[in-house]
């Protein structure tokens, strides 16, 4: 295991499991972790022995709670033109990482902490989980995470009632897994077996069909239909096995019925 400063980071089995570590300060983010979780990405992203990665946080009282407000905004020093969004580099997408990222989430899920669970593609959650947004508490225009919840699909409503309610309402696992929000509600015992046993499921495909996979359908959400179309035919053309080629089929565990 690769213990980071904020971070805990260690690679078995082709799954990199990536635990943020700040449990005492409630996981919340700084320009370190910042920095840890860009190279991290990047390390998933480029070495081929990793073909899944789980996203999980320690402590059982909270994955994220967005930016640590005792460390505060360490960008505010560049000029006003030069700014930009610090969050960004927490998330995978931003990094170009087309492997899959499963995110299991304990705890709270607040404001900033959506940087993560916005650019992760399979997301599960404990029964304990829950997820508001404190940048109306604090008078702080919150427009950079709920953009990233209408990018996954998130319904608008939703969003707004989220960004706008801050810490006196809070989304339960239930009302998550009901907008899409998670994918599936599991005991707070079981959530790190259980996004463990996803990905290894998907660790066991074939690595060029899943990441073909995952670059087209989240490139397809900027682009018109008939573009997306496209672009996933030509995929389909990079990524398939060539004519001749019989890859060795993967044979998976009983199918399970959600």
């Amino acid at each position: 295991m690769s213990t980071y400063e904020t971070v805990e980071f260690e690679i078995a089995d082709h799954i990199a499991t990536i635990t943020l570590n700040r449990p005492d300060k409630m996981n919340s983010f700084t320009e370190t972790m910042a920095k840890e979780m860009t190279e991290i990405w990047e390390r998933v992203r480029d070495d081929k022995d990793i073909h899944v990665a789980v996203l999980r946080a320690n402590g059982d009282r909270s994955f994220c709670t967005g930016i640590d407000v005792t460390r505060g905004a360490w960008w505010t020093d560049k000029d006003v033109w030069n700014h930009e969004d610090p969050g960004a580099l927490l998330g995978p997408k931003h990094h170009k990482v087309w492997k899959p990222v499963v995110a299991a989430v304990q705890g709270m899920c607040a404001g900033g902490g959506m940087y993560f669970i916005n650019e992760s593609d399979i997301i599960i959650c404990s029964e304990n989980a829950t997820f508001f947004d404190p940048h109306a508490n604090g008078g702080i225009v919150s427009a950079l995470e709920p953009m990233g919840m209408l990018h996954r699909g998130i319904p608008l409503g939703e969003v707004l009632r989220w960004a706008l309610m801050g810490n006196e309402e809070r989304i339960g696992a239930e009302t998550a897994l009901r907008i899409g929000l998670v994918s599936e509600v599991v005991p707070f015992d079981q959530l790190r077996a259980r996004a463990h046993d996803i990905a290894s499921q998907i660790a066991a495909r074939r690595p060029e069909a899943i990441q073909g996979t995952i670059r087209a359908i989240w490139e397809s959400i900027e682009m018109p239909r008939h573009i997306a179309l496209q672009n996933g035919m030509a995929y389909t053309h990079i990524g398939n096995p060539k004519p001749g080629e019989r890859p060795e089929r993967v044979p998976g565990p009983k199918p399970v019925v959600r």
